[in-house]
């Protein structure tokens, strides 16, 4: 065998595939009609009915410098953010992983003077390292959601949620459930009782797991207190009552009745909403003070989206909502195509634009470059290509059979 013979064998054995331009990184994908469709109609919907409460839109950067994004309640997302150096400045900047803290920062700066309550929409890409839940993939990721910064009431929260349920309604989401929960009242609970900061963190992972046995162990006197919360847990009422003949210190008792009091608010605005309520319920709930609420659809493991209470840049009270459009969207019907109709070369200008105003989408004749491949027949042909419904001759529109 020849030497050349063998380095082409060699070369075929080591030598990567070709590289394909329609690779791309893992958990990026390119978003295709329908879904792109589905996507951006459902957003115009939602920021639609954000806005008719008065949910004014914002457009956070898609990057900031680490120091500003990662600052404050930021500081939980340093693990989930892509970092790169600014050639510019030499300083890090991050890819936003949450849009909320971008919307704490803009409160507390550019919209500071601004009246409050402060309502804010927004809607954008953020991009993760890691998915947030196992069952999903993706690390672009879309979010859309609300901000309410000023007020510190029942009826602010009760406000998020219920302009989120009747977004979820106009988009058609079916049986839509909010879970409430509140994760500052185990600790207060915990630290009212004095119990050993080394065992808190334990016993807060056995609460949150449901382990009644690890909660008796590591309870200590408070066991039955704790036991009782873990079974306070499922529909709202039927939980708040339970929660209510529990005895807790001054602190713990304060986060109960607030979540009452929320959810009683949130009843009178949406009677009919399912609401479930877990007192003990706190994993992902990092840096929120309050009332935090997971969105689901019944049936579906997934998170639609959360929110909840927390202090905004100055220590300013806020409460939020952020959906998962990308989740969202899986769980209605993808949105409708417009219905198509080819324009012939001698289509009429003024019904061609009427047809557009009306929701229709012409698709305009174009040079074929080939003579003989003009006529009626041809137009017929390529508007039956082009996946049209009709044909719009002069001022005539004809549905192709």
């Amino acid at each position: 065998m020849t030497g050349a013979a063998c380095g082409a064998i060699g070369r075929s054995m080591t030598d990567d595939p070709p590289f394909s331009p329609a690779l791309l990184p893992a958990g990026f994908v390119d978003l295709l009609t329908p879904d792109a469709r589905t996507e951006a109609e459902g957003v115009a919907t939602l920021m639609g009915v954000f806005a008719s409460h008065g949910y004014d839109r914002v457009r956070p950067p898609l990057m900031e410098f680490e120091d500003t994004l990662l600052a404050g309640s930021g500081a939980t997302l340093a693990d989930q953010s892509f970092r790169v150096m600014d050639p510019d400045t030499r300083k890090m900047m991050v890819l936003r992983p949450d849009i909320t803290p971008q919307i704490a920062r803009m409160a507390a700066t550019r919209l500071g003077a601004a009246a409050r309550p402060l309502r804010v929409s927004y809607a954008g890409a953020c991009v993760v390292v890691m998915p947030a839940a196992a069952e999903e993939s993706g690390r672009q990721i879309m979010q859309a959601g609300i901000e309410l910064i000023g007020p510190d009431s029942p009826q602010a929260d009760a406000e998020v949620m219920s302009v989120g349920a009747e977004a979820l309604a106009q988009l058609g989401v079916p049986e839509v459930s909010f879970d409430l929960t509140m994760p500052p009242l185990v600790p207060a609970l915990l630290e009212e009782a004095n119990i050993s900061a080394s065992v808190r963190p334990v016993l807060m992972r056995a609460l949150d797991r449901k382990d009644a046995a690890a909660v008796a162990e590591l309870g200590g006197a408070l066991s039955d207190t704790l036991i009782a919360l873990l079974r306070a847990a499922g529909p709202a009422e039927q939980a708040l009552e339970q929660l209510a003949h529990i005895s807790l210190p001054p602190r713990a008792r304060a986060f109960s009745e607030r979540l009452a009091a929320t959810v009683a608010a949130l009843r009178k605005a949406n009677p009919g909403l399912r609401l479930t309520v877990d007192p003990v319920e706190f994993r992902g709930w990092k840096y929120h003070t309050g009332v935090c609420v997971t969105v689901f659809a019944v049936g579906r493991a997934e998170e639609l989206g959360r929110g909840g209470r927390y202090l905004s840049s100055d220590n300013e009270p806020a409460c939020g909502l952020t959906f998962r459009p990308d989740v969202l969207f899986r769980t209605i019907p993808p949105a409708q195509a417009r219905q198509r109709i080819y324009l012939a070369p001698d289509a009429d200008a003024q019904v061609a634009a009427r047809l557009r105003a009306e929701g229709h989408a012409t698709l305009a004749a174009l040079p074929s470059g080939t003579p003989h491949l003009t006529g009626p027949e041809h137009d017929r042909a390529e508007a039956l290509r082009l996946g049209c419904s009709h044909i719009l001759s002069g001022a005539t529109c004809t549905k192709l059979d």
